[in-house]
């Protein structure tokens, strides 16, 4: 068990990495998968259903009037026409367009930004506070999820991790969900805490006075549950093979090889989320 543990654990650290895992191959057709476990290897066929479908919103010179809800969203700061704007970034260099575009964790009312990430990868880690900052100053119009990668057992362990810490953040059971993330990264990193197992886990939670009837109840539930299914399913359709991973909207791909830095990446980010605002 231990030699299968730690053989798992070089896996998954060789994976995490945007410079040692293979970057999927662009062209303007759908994004080729790179090589993955047999389980997560190759995204499922896109349901051609108009409850996943992205709405597009087309303008109707037959109507003198809009709904609200029918507009296209506009990000505050972007007030310069698509046909003036000077992209710095390049598909096929900085990101890749996903065709079809595929279905977002959230609705079509805001520009989803979402990050894939592990808690045992240390380029999450570094990334975390360019995060945190982003999000202190993005767009009210830019809904920014975050999604634990799954290609192994110990990341799903992980994964079951953060879903039930974020429920009972937001049930008010862990007083500071921000606080706590930082502190499983800390535990990995800092500390050599592996949480490899449930009760390994629990004593993080416990740290923060969640009880265990609390955690057992929230660690077991439909809703964790449910989140993982839906993870899974959004990181097969995005073909996420290494983290951090940024997908916008449903139809960019991009992470740190290809922007070269935190810096970049965060640049890239608002250029792709302004690109949707216009579109």
């Amino acid at each position: 068990m231990k030699n299968t543990f730690l053989i798992l654990l070089a896996l998954a650290l060789v994976a995490c990495s945007g410079e040692q895992a293979e970057t999927p191959a662009v062209t303007e057709e759908a994004p080729v998968v790179e090589e993955a476990p047999a389980e997560e290897a190759a995204p499922e066929q896109v349901e051609d259903t108009a409850e996943e479908a992205l709405q597009v919103v087309e303008e109707s010179a037959a109507e003198d009037v809009a709904e609200a809800e029918d507009q296209p969203i506009v990000l505050a700061e972007q007030a310069k026409p698509a046909a003036t704007r000077d992209w710095q970034f390049k598909e096929g260099t900085h990101f890749a367009r996903m065709v079809p575009s595929q279905p977002t964790w959230g609705g079509a009312d805001k520009i989803e930004v979402v990050e894939f990430f592990w808690y045992g990868c240390p380029h999450c880690s570094d990334f975390e506070p360019y995060l945190h900052r982003w999000k202190a100053e993005k767009d009210p119009n830019v809904r920014f999820v975050k999604i634990p990668a799954m290609w192994q057992p110990m990341l799903e362990l992980h994964a079951r991790l953060f879903y039930t810490e974020e429920v009972l953040g937001r049930n008010g059971q862990i007083e500071d969900p921000a606080a706590f993330r930082n502190m499983v990264f800390e535990e990995f990193h800092r500390r050599g805490n592996r949480m490899t197992s449930e009760k390994a886990i629990y004593q993080l939670f416990e740290r923060v006075g969640v009880s265990q009837e609390d955690f057992d109840k929230t660690w077991n539930s439909f809703e964790v549950d449910q989140n993982i299914r839906k993870a899974k399913d959004l990181a097969r359709r995005y073909s996420i093979a290494s983290v951090p991973a940024i997908v916008v909207n449903g139809k960019y791909r991009t992470g740190g090889s290809e922007a070269g830095s935190y810096t970049k990446l965060i640049e890239i980010i608002d250029e792709l989320t302004a690109r949707e605002a216009i579109r």
